[in-house]
């Protein structure tokens, strides 16, 4: 569900509004009744593993890069 509030409203109940914005409700903020701005959950981080990629580079990863290749940077 949408809700459009405008910022007099908002700035009164803002700590409602994250309340309601944090359990996934979408919140237009508006300016003159007209729409500026949208308040909206953040997305949950996923969690990182670490290790993913091993195997998938060799030694030569760690090799010093070649001359041309450093003039080129």
């Amino acid at each position: 569900m949408t809700r459009i509030v405008n910022v007099h409203e908002a700035k009164t109940h803002l700590s409602q509004l994250l309340d309601r914005a944090h359990a996934g409700e979408e919140i237009i903020l508006a300016k003159a009744g007209k729409p500026y701005a949208r308040l909206l959950p953040l997305e949950k981080r996923q969690v990182r593993k670490p290790g993913l990629i091993k195997g998938h580079m060799g030694d030569a990863f760690f090799e010093p890069l070649p001359a041309e290749e450093l003039q080129a940077w």
